[in-house]
C-alpha cells in the first residue's frame, strides 16, 4: 500500500474552554475564603484593578485624623517633645501605673496586660526534646532519642520500625531499643508505642498496675474486650464478673492516643456563603461580601491606555491584555453572584418547609431538580453547592445537607438525612446494657411508617460512625 499525503475537510463539534470560561468555572467553586484570596491576588498583579471599599476607608480616615491634625498646630514638634524628654520621667511613669507588674491601673492611658498576649500551644517534639536532655546525659543515646521522637506521629506513636530506626542512626538495635525505652518514660503516659497494646501497657506501668488483672486483660484479650466479652474473661481468669468490669473501668481511663492534646492543627471556622433570613414572614437571600474586595477598574490606567501615543506596542499590548483580564473577572465575580442566589432561590423554594419548621421536614432533592428549576446544567449546580455554607435560623449547614436521596416506603418522599437522624435519636434512648440490634431500629423505624431493610439500617449506622450493638453494649453503668 503505497504512502500519500493529502488534504481532508471535516467538520466536528467542540467544547472549547477559553481562559474567560476557565476563568468563570474556578470562581464559581470557589468557597468564600479561597475566593478573597484569589482576589486579593489579582489585586496585586493586575494595575487595572482596584478596591473601592480600600479607598472609602482611606478617605473616611483622612476626615476623622483632620481635626486632630488641626488641634496639634499649637503643641510642640516631635523633636521638640523628644529634647524636653527626661529619662525620670520615663521610669517614673512606668513605677506609677504598673506596666512593669503586667497591668495598668484604672485611668492611665493605653491599657495593657501581659495577659492579653496569646502564646503559642505546646509542641509535643519540643516537650519531649526538652524531657530527653533532661532524663540522660549520654550524648549518643538522646541523639538516637532526638530520631525516635521524630518519628512519632500525631497520636503518639512510633511510626518507623527499630531495623529502620538502626539504620537511620548507624547504632546497634539494642541501642535504639534502649533510646525507645527511654522516650517511652516520658510525659505524656504511653508516648512512642508501636501499637495500641503497648501503649496500654505502658500506661498501665506507670500506674504500677503490673501484674494485675488489668495488665492481664490488656495483654490477652484485647478482642474479647472490644466485643464486650465479659463473662468469657472472667472464666478465663476464675475472676468474679464485678472484678472484670472494674479492670475495665480503669482500662477505659486509659488513653489509646496519648498526643492528641498537643495536636498543633489549627481549628477552621465555617464562614457562610450565604445568609438565609425570615423578614415579615418573607425569606430573604444575602449573599456574604464581608472581608470581599469591591472591584472595579482603575481609571488612570484607563487615561494611559487612551494615551496611545506615549505608549510603545510592548506596553499597549500588555495594558490591553490586563484590561481584558480585568473586565471578564468582575463580570465572572457578577455571574458568580447571581449563580449562587439562583440556586439558593431554587433551594429555599423546594425545602421551604424545612426553612420554616426544622430538620424533620428536610424532603428529598437532587442536583438535577435544581438545575432544571434555574435551567442551568447539572455540572454547574454541582460546583455552586461545593464547599459553601448557608445560614439560616436553624443552623449552618453545608449546601450538600440540602439535597439527599429518597428513601421509598409506606410513607412516601422520606429524606434520607431524616431516617439517619431517627437512627441517632433511637440509639440514644437505647438502655446501654441492652443496646438495640439493626434489625430492633428498623422495627421502631416501621412503626414511624419508616420501612426500612436491616441492612440498610446497618450502612446508615456506619455512615454516622455508630458501633454495632456488640460494641455499644456497657454493663458497667
Amino acid at each position: 500500500m503505497a504512502l500519500e499525503t493529502r488534504l481532508e475537510i471535516k467538520l466536528s463539534q467542540k467544547l472549547v474552554l477559553t481562559p474567560q470560561l476557565q476563568q468563570a468555572i474556578r470562581l464559581l467553586q470557589l468557597p468564600q475564603l479561597e475566593l478573597v484570596q484569589a482576589l486579593n491576588q489579582e489585586l496585586t498583579e493586575n494595575p487595572f484593578l482596584e478596591d473601592q471599599q480600600e479607598e472609602l476607608q482611606q478617605e473616611e480616615q483622612k476626615v476623622e485624623e483632620a481635626p486632630e491634625a488641626s488641634a496639634e498646630d499649637d503643641t510642640l514638634s516631635p523633636l521638640e517633645t523628644l529634647m524636653t524628654f527626661r529619662a525620670d520621667d520615663y521610669f517614673e511613669e512606668r513605677g506609677s501605673d504598673g506596666r512593669d507588674l503586667g497591668y495598668f491601673t484604672p485611668g492611665t492611658e493605653s491599657p495593657v496586660s501581659f495577659e492579653q498576649f496569646v502564646s503559642s500551644s505546646p509542641n509535643l517534639y519540643e516537650h519531649l526534646n526538652w524531657q530527653l536532655r533532661l532524663n540522660t546525659s549520654d550524648e549518643r543515646l538522646r541523639s538516637i532519642g532526638e530520631v525516635v521522637i521524630g518519628n512519632i506521629d500525631d497520636n503518639g506513636y512510633l511510626s518507623i520500625s527499630d531495623d529502620e530506626l538502626a539504620d537511620t542512626c548507624k547504632a546497634p538495635v539494642e541501642l535504639v531499643r534502649e533510646a525507645i525505652g527511654l522516650v517511652q518514660e516520658l510525659d505524656p503516659p504511653g508516648i512512642g508505642a508501636r501499637d495500641l497494646k503497648e501503649c496500654l501497657l505502658i500506661q498501665i506501668r506507670v500506674l504500677g498496675l503490673d501484674g494485675t488483672l488489668v495488665e492481664k486483660i490488656v495483654k490477652n484479650n484485647l478482642e474479647e474486650l472490644e466485643k464486650k466479652r465479659y463473662k468469657a474473661i472472667a472464666k478465663q481468669y476464675g475472676a468474679t464478673y464485678e472484678d472484670i468490669v472494674l479492670a475495665v473501668r480503669i482500662i477505659e481511663e486509659l488513653d489509646p492516643k496519648p498526643a492528641r492534646n498537643f495536636s498543633s492543627h489549627e481549628t477552621n471556622y465555617v464562614i457562610p456563603d450565604v445568609y438565609v433570613e425570615k423578614t415579615d414572614g418573607e425569606y430573604q437571600i444575602i449573599l456574604n461580601d464581608e472581608g470581599l474586595p469591591r472591584l472595579r477598574l482603575n481609571k488612570k490606567y484607563k487615561q494611559l491606555l487612551n494615551n496611545k501615543a506615549a505608549l510603545t506596542k510592548v506596553e499597549k499590548k500588555f495594558l490591553e491584555e490586563k484590561l481584558q483580564s480585568a473586565s471578564w473577572l468582575i463580570k465572572s465575580l457578577e455571574q458568580r453572584n447571581k449563580t449562587i442566589y439562583k440556586v439558593t432561590r431554587s433551594i429555599l423554594n423546594f425545602q421551604r418547609e424545612f426553612f420554616d419548621h426544622g430538620l424533620s421536614h428536610l424532603k428529598p432533592l437532587n442536583l438535577r431538580d435544581v438545575a432544571a428549576d434555574i435551567e442551568m446544567h447539572e455540572s454547574t449546580v454541582s460546583r455552586v453547592t461545593s464547599s459553601k455554607y448557608l445560614a439560616c435560623p436553624h443552623g449552618i449547614f453545608s449546601f450538600r445537607f440540602f439535597f439527599s436521596s429518597s428513601l421509598q416506603g409506606s410513607k412516601e418522599g422520606i429524606s434520607s438525612t431524616i431516617v439517619k437522624e431517627q437512627i441517632k435519636k433511637i440509639i440514644s434512648q437505647e438502655d446501654p446494657r441492652k443496646p438495640f440490634s439493626d434489625q430492633k431500629i428498623a422495627d421502631f423505624l416501621k412503626e414511624q411508617n419508616i420501612t426500612i431493610a436491616r441492612r440498610t439500617v446497618a450502612k446508615y449506622r456506619e455512615e454516622l460512625k455508630i458501633p454495632p450493638n456488640s460494641r455499644r453494649k456497657r454493663l458497667d453503668v
